[in-house]
């Protein structure tokens, strides 16, 4: 739905597929693993609250909404315009971000090299509300959720590369996740890249980014 740091849009296909009703996503961002299975029942959990107040916001915006959305040029700032509430300015700031870890206020670069960038991206988001409408959002942390059967799909702030994000690396008890992912009941599926070393990961696909090639990974209770 919007552009957020370390969001699987490109690598989503490569995950296995739900194989229950409910998908649970402890760290959701971006929610990118729940919106390609949109159908089943998601619950969403983060514990940045500018994420949770974005989601619920979309729930219950409408098409309108985010197609009258401002188009910023380079140099302008949110500020400039006005907004409905906090969230509503709070996505625009991801959008002109742009794979940011928090919301940017001021247009970048990045809108002159791509002039149709918001245009698209809140055309983007307009298509989509539909379907969220049934998704439950709640802000916590992973030890918060009751367990129960259902598909996990855990996406922390990676072990080295994940201290960017408001809550990172540092918030996180590795052996303490770990132990958690194992103990959901359910499928569990746990993305990290090559330089985990707290589940044994193995590799799933590599992409090329800013900064190289580099190498998802994940950990299923799976075959």
């Amino acid at each position: 739905m919007f552009s957020y740091y370390g969001g699987k849009t490109n690598v989503v296909k490569h995950y296995p597929k739900p194989i229950n009703n409910k998908i649970i996503e402890p760290f959701c961002g971006s929610a990118r693993y729940s919106l390609e299975h949109w159908e089943n029942e998601v619950l969403l959990v983060d514990k940045y609250p500018v994420i949770v107040d974005i989601w619920n916001y979309l729930k219950n915006c409408s098409e309108k909404d985010i197609l009258s959305l401002p188009i910023l040029k380079k140099g302008q700032t949110l500020d400039e315009f006005n907004f409905d509430c906090d969230a509503q300015k709070n996505l625009m700031g991801f959008i002109i971000g742009f794979g940011s870890v928090r919301p940017r206020n001021k247009a970048t670069m990045w809108v002159e090299h791509r002039p149709n960038g918001i245009n698209f991206s809140l055309k983007r988001i307009a298509s989509n509300l539909h379907k969220i409408r049934h998704w439950e959002v709640i802000q916590g942390s992973f030890e918060s959720i009751e367990n129960e059967k259902a598909t996990w799909f855990v996406d922390p702030p990676y072990q080295l590369g994940g201290q960017h994000y408001v809550h990172g690396t540092s918030e996180i008890d590795f052996k303490k996740l770990s132990d958690w992912c194992k103990n959901r009941e359910g499928q569990t599926i746990v993305c990290e890249n090559t330089n985990a070393d707290w589940m044994d990961f193995k590799p799933l696909v590599s992409q090329k980014g800013i900064k190289g090639v580099t190498t998802e990974c994940i950990w299923t209770n799976e075959n």
